[in-house]
């Protein structure tokens, strides 16, 4: 990854886009036509990010629940999702762009589990951005599969259970390569965070709106920004220990 940003500026950077749906029905139009405005509000996010030195951005675009939405919606989005990939990882590439996937993509259809190889096997030596989509994705599901990494070593004599800690548990983790989120931004106006990256978001910062995704633009992500530069980060310390200067400790560090 390139040279530490400044301290205003995160280093990585989590986004929910919420809110197509809704931007579509308040035009009287299927949801399928907001999804596809979304996608060019991801485009904005990412040039964002470029422009800031933002060193990695993870977006939430499709929940392990997702699936359980209507099929026509569903099939919708993964006719987006295909198109996308076929349409944007060169330029993401040309502009230093390392692209992954984060989630079960064992129930994508075989085609777009191509592309998002191949798009990871392109891009896999980029470090402008870290760009991570996460797709079929649950946070739930990222804790359990981290245990059962663990567990499996555990039963192959490859560790003990006694040296299972936090940094145990965060090395089988999604993103385990990624500094954890310092902002967390989520549009749509819902104030929660849907099982999304449960156990790195446990120091980030988190921040709402209600503007809808399709209609994110540069102006609003700075106003994040802004916000995120005016927050005290103390991981469990005290204000006045923070102001002495640099602490060590195992949330600093894991944050």
């Amino acid at each position: 990854m390139a040279a530490a940003p400044p301290a205003s500026i995160p280093r990585h950077l989590a986004v929910i886009m919420d809110g197509n749906g809704r931007w579509a029905e308040r035009r009287k139009r299927p949801r399928a036509i907001g999804h596809r405005a979304g996608a060019r509000a991801v485009n904005v996010c990412i040039d964002f990010c470029l422009d800031k030195g933002i060193g990695a951005l993870t977006l939430f675009a499709f929940s392990s629940e997702n699936w359980g939405r209507p099929e026509e919606e569903v099939g919708a989005l993964m006719k987006l999702f295909l198109n996308a990939l076929e349409r944007e990882v060169d330029e993401l590439h040309r502009r230093g762009v390392r692209v992954r996937f984060i989630g079960n993509r064992e129930r994508f259809a075989a085609p777009i589990r191509e592309r998002m190889d191949n798009a990871e096997a392109l891009t896999a030596g980029n470090t402008r951005l870290h760009l991570s989509i996460a797709a079929s994705y649950g946070g739930r599901q990222d804790i359990a599969r981290a245990a059962r990494a663990l567990a499996a070593d555990v039963a192959a004599g490859r560790l003990r259970a006694d040296d299972i800690d936090e940094a145990a548990v965060a090395a089988k983790m999604a993103l385990a390569d990624l500094p954890a989120p310092d902002l967390f931004i989520r549009t749509g106006g819902d104030h929660r965070i849907s099982n999304f990256l449960l156990w790195q978001l446990a120091y980030t910062e988190l921040w709402f709106t209600e503007t809808l995704w399709p209609d994110l633009d540069a102006a609003l992500l700075q106003e994040a920004l802004d916000d995120f530069a005016g927050r005290e980060r103390r991981f469990g310390l005290t204000g006045a220990q923070i102001a002495k200067g640099p602490q060590q400790s195992t949330e600093s560090t894991a944050a």
